[in-house]
């Protein structure tokens, strides 16, 4: 049972990083109706501004811990957002119109480039850090197994409700969410009811990078480690959770992630690590054909 409770909570920090990074993929089909593949790559610039950034602080004398960090966030999210919103510009908008696979195969092409764009600039190596956040609790201790509750893993489940709240009420109640569902309905009635199309897309991309910069850094945190090739593996799972959890829906993103990390990480910890993915994936195939929709998904109305 301890070694549950220990793998419980694993599974659930490493689903809210999934679940952070699933968001940008459900806001941006929930409006385009288009999977922006580049979305995972975002995530892992997120992290390598987000060590960047650290390292710059820390060589010019900065040795508060929280003003790094708060600093670091705010510098990560605003230049990954960004890079989103030139995603948006250079594979998007020109192809919004086109035939319905073009947008995909345009962010496939710009996910590459932002892949080797990153190797060429960092290098192919795996860039570490220090640990930052130390420290943490004993919840309990049995037969000399111990049950620890670190502060990197609090502050990585605290920062995910925070931003999911927020950005649920943003979507519910302010005039940029209520132009983000008009679009998501109808486009062209959108633009005729006064719905500035384009910016809404935009900021759809800014904000979507923005917690995929957030993803990036509580990755850097957690795990100590950057490298450019970590967005491929973490934007499949997190596309996955999107999908799992009914894309197109916040909540249903977030709970896809928890699950995609709660299910690797009991399979890893009870079976084998080689086929944890393996599982993961297992289980999005048996839901997609019982439930197509995912958990939360809304089912598609026709269009007359």
């Amino acid at each position: 049972m301890d070694y549950f409770a220990q793998q419980l909570i694993n599974g659930l920090v490493l689903g809210s990083i999934y679940g952070l990074i699933a968001i940008g993929y459900t806001m941006v089909y929930g409006i385009v109706g288009m999977i922006n593949f580049a979305h995972g790559d975002i995530f892992m610039i997120g992290g390598f501004i987000a060590l960047i950034t650290f390292l710059i602080l820390v060589s010019i004398g900065l040795t508060t811990v929280p003003v790094i960090l708060l600093l670091v966030l705010l510098v990560a999210m605003a230049i990954t957002a960004l890079y989103g919103w030139t995603v948006e510009r250079i594979a998007y908008r020109p192809l919004r119109q086109s035939f319905r696979l073009a947008p995909m195969l345009s962010a496939i092409g710009m996910s590459f480039v932002l892949t080797n764009y990153a190797q060429v600039s960092q290098g192919a190596r795996v860039k570490p850090v220090p640990p930052v956040i130390t420290g943490g609790h004993t919840l309990f201790e049995n037969d000399g197994f111990v049950v620890r509750l670190s502060n990197i893993q609090i502050i990585v489940v605290i920062t995910t409700i925070i931003l999911l709240a927020v950005f649920s009420w943003l979507v519910a109640r302010t005039r940029l969410g209520r132009d983000m569902r008009a679009c998501e309905q109808d486009q062209t009635m959108a633009s005729l009811l006064g719905v500035d199309v384009d910016r809404t897309i935009s900021m759809t991309f800014v904000i979507g990078a923005a917690l995929a910069a957030v993803a990036g850094m509580m990755y850097l945190l957690y795990y100590g480690v950057v490298d450019f090739f970590m967005g491929f593996v973490a934007g499949i799972k997190a596309f996955t959770a999107a999908v799992l959890g009914g894309i197109g829906s916040l909540p249903g993103a977030m709970l896809g992630g928890l699950l995609i990390g709660l299910i690797e990480t009991f399979w890893a910890a009870y079976f084998t690590s080689e086929y944890k993915d393996v599982a993961a994936f297992s289980i999005l195939i048996v839901v997609l054909i019982f439930l197509p929709t995912g958990l939360l998904g809304r089912p598609e109305v026709e269009k007359v």
